[in-house]
C-alpha cells in the first residue's frame, strides 16, 4: 500500500520457511513497576525470562553493531534484509542466527495490545523498506524526513519558530524502531509491557510513515519528557497550531503523553 495508507514497500520474507518461535512471555499477576502511575490500573503485563531475554539481549547487540557499522543516519533507513548483508559482511556484526531472526520476526508478528499497547499497526510486514528518495536527511540532525507533507510542515516551523525548535527523532525503518524497542525492553528488565509504555513496537510506530519529534535547541533527553510541555516553545507550537498530539493526556492507546510528537499522517 501507499504511504497515504500508510506506505510499505513489501519485499520477500527472508524468514519464508523460519519456523515461527512462540516465546514463553510469562504474565505476571501483579504490577511491579508501581512508580507508573499508568500502571497503576489493569493492565497486561508481560516479561521476557531466561534464556530468551539473553537472546534478546544478543539480538539488540548485533542490531546495535549493524547501526555502529553503517552509521546513524543511514541506520535512520535500513531495512531488515540489507541489515541481513550488513551482518553477513561484516565479522563485526556477524551473521545473524536462526534463533535472533526467529526472535525478531516472534516480537514484531505479536499482537501489540497483548502487551498493552492499543495503537494502529502501521507497517504489516517486517521487510517493509522505505525508500530513501521519497525522503530528505535533515542538516546537523542525523535525522530524515518525508518529502511532502512532513517536510514541509517541519520548514514552516522552522520558519515561523526560527531555530529555537529542532528535529530530535524523523523517519525510522522497521530496524531502527526494533533497536529502540529491544533497547528499551532491557532498560524495563525484559517487562515488554513496561518498554510500550514509552515506545511503540515496531510496526507501529508512524514514525515509519510520517510523523516525526521536535525539541528545543540545547534541553538534550528533556525534549523526550513531559519537561518539553512547560518550555516555550512547546506553548508557541501550541499557539500556532502545529501540534496536533497524537498520544495526548489520558489517551486510550496504553502509551505515555507525547507532547514533542508532531502529527502528520
Amino acid at each position: 500500500m501507499n504511504r497515504r495508507g500508510f506506505l510499505a514497500l513489501v519485499g520477500t520474507s527472508t524468514l519464508a520457511s523460519a519456523t515461527r518461535l512462540h516465546l514463553p512471555f510469562e504474565p505476571l499477576e501483579h504490577n511491579v513497576y508501581k512508580t507508573h502511575q499508568q500502571f497503576q490500573k489493569e493492565r497486561p503485563e508481560i516479561i521476557l525470562r531466561g534464556d530468551d531475554y539473553k537472546q534478546l539481549k544478543t539480538l539488540a547487540q548485533k542490531i546495535h553493531n549493524t547501526k555502529q557499522t553503517v552509521g546513524f543516519g543511514n541506520f535512520n533507513l535500513i531495512g531488515f534484509d540489507e541489515m541481513l548483508k550488513v551482518g553477513k559482511n561484516y565479522s563485526k556484526v556477524g551473521a545473524f542466527t536462526q534463533q535472533e531472526l526467529a526472535l525478531f520476526e516472534s516480537i514484531f508478528y505479536r499482537k501489540a495490545d497483548d502487551y498493552g499497547f492499543y495503537g494502529e499497526k502501521v507497517l504489516t510486514s517486517m521487510t517493509d523498506t522505505i525508500a530513501k528518495k521519497e525522503t530528505l536527511k535533515i542538516p546537523r540532525t542525523g535525522h530524515y524526513l518525508y518529502k511532502g507533507e512532513a517536510i514541509n510542515m517541519y520548514q514552516k516551523i522552522q520558519k515561523d519558530l526560527g531555530g529555537d525548535v529542532v528535529l530530535t527523532s524523523g523517519v525510522r525503518s522497521i530496524v531502527k524502531q526494533m533497536d529502540l524497542f529491544l533497547r528499551k525492553v532491557i532498560r524495563s528488565r525484559g517487562n515488554i509491557s513496561v518498554a510500550t509504555y514509552s515506545l511503540a513496537p515496531a510496526g507501529y510506530s508512524f514514525h515509519g510513515v510520517g510523523d516525526f519529534d521536535v525539541g528545543k535547541v540545547g534541553f538534550g533527553y528533556r525534549n523526550f519528557t513531559d519537561a518539553f510541555a512547560k518550555t516555550d516553545e512547546f506553548k508557541r507550537l501550541i499557539d500556532s497550531g502545529y501540534i496536533n498530539i497524537r498520544y495526548g493526556k489520558n489517551n486510550p492507546f496504553g502509551v505515555r503523553y507525547e507532547p514533542w510528537h508532531i502529527k502528520v499522517v
